[in-house]
């Protein structure tokens, strides 16, 4: 299938989607409170062949599902990470914070939730965490894990920025498995098996730093 036509409409819009970014990345570098709790971040727009690849093989997806077809008319509103946004921290701690922080940018009405918060876990104890903060909870066979907030320009837009939140450890996990899986996914059940391992590797990791954070915070306290 030809998706020229589809892509010419992102390609048409790719700097509306930069701008949007933009204003997401301001918020992150000038807030205060982010500031002090995000480590870093990355930006990227989808490059076009990756995009023809997506749509290509969602297409496939929602053809067996009997369900309507990525198109010129809906692209934007099928995939909405056409913008993305990684944000970085050391310890799952301070998740709370960044996830408030950004409700309150919601809130006060200068973007807009294009669905509701997202997080995938393998992890039960995370799995409560997100929960409590309203989020949908989600576990992939992989055991990928991240938070995925989608954001709109305004109430009524179809301009979408994809923000992914996760620790550093899980940053790790996450570019060996996209390297390893992404654009097509490894045939290899070893490696498969490895990568679970690995994200159970990752989990203690995460948790000795939040183990850590918290005595260097009692400490503080006492002092």
């Amino acid at each position: 299938m030809n998706n020229q036509d589809t892509i010419n409409v992102i390609m048409a819009k790719q700097h509306e989607y930069k701008i949007f970014a933009d204003r997401i990345i301001s918020y992150i570098n000038h807030n205060p409170i982010l500031s002090k709790n995000v480590h870093s971040f990355k930006f990227r727009t989808k490059d076009l062949e990756h995009l023809d690849e997506k749509i290509s093989r969602k297409n496939k997806e929602l053809e067996a599902k009997g369900e309507e077809l990525i198109s010129p008319d809906n692209v934007q509103k099928k995939i909405t990470d056409i913008a993305g946004i990684r944000i970085l921290h050391l310890h799952q701690g301070q998740l709370e914070t960044i996830h408030e922080t950004f409700m309150s940018y919601v809130q006060e009405r200068d973007v807009f939730l294009y669905e509701k918060p997202k997080a995938y876990t393998w992890d039960p104890e995370y799995a409560e965490l997100f929960e409590s903060l309203g989020m949908v909870v989600e576990q992939k066979e992989s055991f990928y894990t991240s938070v995925h907030y989608v954001f709109k320009a305004s109430e009524n837009s179809d301009v979408t920025c994809e923000l992914q939140v996760r620790t550093l450890f899980e940053e790790v996990w996450g570019e060996l498995d996209h390297t390893v899986n992404y654009p097509l996914e490894t045939e290899s059940l070893l490696i498969k098996e490895q990568l679970k391992v690995f994200a159970r590797i990752v989990g203690a990791g995460t948790r000795m730093s939040h183990s850590i954070f918290k005595m260097i915070d009692g400490e503080t306290m006492q002092k």
